[in-house]
């Protein structure tokens, strides 16, 4: 995977994830989890098992709505 897919692969998981954080971040968990992976599959990316529950709990750190959108380290296109 090139460093040009690798990118746009963590631009679009992140924007899944700022939208989750921003409409979601107080919701049941397993509500949040829900939309992180549906986002995520319409933008056609992926992230680790570690990656996701990184993310997840990082969003649920927002629940104190002092935190910012928690940032993706990686993702990649889904094949």
């Amino acid at each position: 995977m090139t460093d040009e897919v690798k990118q746009a692969a963590i631009e679009a998981a992140q924007r899944v994830v700022d939208e989750v954080s921003s409409w979601q971040y107080s919701a049941e968990d397993s509500t949040i989890a829900e939309q992180l992976d549906r986002g995520l599959a319409k933008a056609g990316v992926s992230v680790s098992d570690d990656e996701r529950t990184r993310i997840l709990a990082e969003i649920d750190g927002m629940k104190d709505e002092h935190s910012s959108a928690p940032q993706v380290r990686s993702a990649a296109p889904v094949e």
